[in-house]
């Protein structure tokens, strides 16, 4: 029972060193995926954004479908490539177009600004005129002084 055990032991060691050193069978060539996405997704990407203001970077409204459009884009290559998606070179790819493009950003990914008033009016109206009635309140209660011993 030992020596099966070690054998067995011996022989998932001999795997596990093999799926480190040879490459995946999923036929993807990691090489030609990330000059495939570089190529295609990048360059549409960096046309993309070329047209657009660099003050709009920020601005998910004005990038979303240029963005929306890379992530596609570097999907849609893995699918043709046999490759899994996301994986480690989508990550750096995507870092780098962070680090290029959004950098300046706030962490939303939107630019900071007012909220519309039909938004901020009853954050404000709200507590103000809470504040008026209670305090009309404790006047009211104060001169009553009806049955307080």
């Amino acid at each position: 029972m030992a020596l099966e055990s070690a054998s067995l032991l011996k022989a998932g060691l001999v795997l596990w060193m093999a799926a480190q050193v040879f490459p995946t069978a999923s036929g993807c060539n990691r090489g030609y995926y990330e000059r495939a996405i570089n190529d295609f997704c990048l360059a549409k990407f960096k046309l993309d954004m070329g047209g657009l203001d660099r003050g709009l970077y920020c601005s998910w409204t004005d990038t979303m479908e240029i963005y929306e459009g890379l992530t596609n884009c570097t999907y849609q290559v893995a699918l043709r490539m046999d490759c899994f998606w996301p994986n480690q070179i989508v990550d750096r790819f995507f870092m780098n177009i962070h680090r290029i493009y959004f950098h300046d950003c706030a962490v939303t990914g939107r630019l900071l600004q007012e909220p519309p008033n039909s938004i901020l009016a009853p954050f404000i109206g709200v507590p103000v005129l809470v504040t008026l009635i209670m305090t009309a309140l404790v006047v009211w209660r104060s001169k009553r002084t009806e049955g307080v011993l």
